[in-house]
């Protein structure tokens, strides 16, 4: 702990990089999983097929993606973009199946009337089903940002990896206590983001606090009905 006080500066700047090389590779994710996802929920064979891909995506081990990628794309392997396009993979691998996943979670009699007041397709999953899904969709982008952040560290096996850095500096020094503080850096990060995205979940759906007022009004409401006048 002493560690991370003293060197609190260079924590901060490796957070920075940790943060950068986490959350980019959920943006892009996110650009690619929502419109493959809305394009393929109602077709079974693509759905199937892309769930199977993203299945086997996820399963490959994340240093050997760091290792193989600047060689096929000529890459250096110091290039924090090789860190970038691995997570990136991995993201959009845990997105494209959440995505689908979110939108079935949109009611049906809702569907039905955007679709009877004439809304296209498109319009319906922009502008109706997707924000709805949203509540479902936040928990996934939780966890892949959580995951990311895990992962980053893993990058400082090849030289990039944020504050993973601490883990190997400390390990090479035999200094137990820079290893603690990475540990202490990426616990606390990883529960920030989690904490905003949660928050962000939230704001972006009023709805759902309205209607959990609601139902935690309804037992009050049957008792006093059941009471009848005093």
């Amino acid at each position: 702990m002493r560690w991370l006080i003293d060197n609190f500066s260079q924590v901060v700047d490796l957070a920075k990089t940790h943060l950068y090389l986490a959350l980019l590779p959920l943006l892009i994710g996110l650009l690619i999983a929502v419109p493959v996802g809305i394009a393929i929920r109602n077709v079974a064979w693509p759905r199937k097929t892309t769930m199977t891909l993203a299945s086997l995506a996820f399963t490959i081990p994340s240093l050997a993606l760091f290792v193989t990628i600047p060689p096929l794309l000529g890459l250096n392997i110091l290039d924090e973009m090789n860190v970038v396009i691995a997570l990136s993979i991995y993201s959009t691998a845990l997105l494209v199946r959440a995505v689908p996943e979110a939108l079935d979670s949109v009611p049906a009699s809702v569907i039905d009337s955007a679709t009877a007041m004439g809304f296209t397709p498109l319009r319906r999953a922009l502008t109706v089903e997707l924000p709805l899904a949203i509540p479902v969709l936040i928990s996934s982008i939780r966890v892949v940002a959580v995951t990311n952040i895990s992962l980053v560290s893993v990058g400082s096996l090849i030289g990039i990896g944020g504050l993973g850095e601490l883990f190997t500096k400390g390990y090479q020094r035999d200094y137990p206590d820079q290893i603690m503080a990475g540990i202490i850096a990426i616990v606390f990060l990883a529960l920030v983001i989690d904490g905003l995205l949660y928050v962000a979940g939230r704001v972006l759906t009023p709805w759902t606090r309205t209607a959990r007022s609601r139902k935690a009004e309804e037992p009050a409401a049957v008792l006093r009905a059941t009471e009848g006048p005093a």
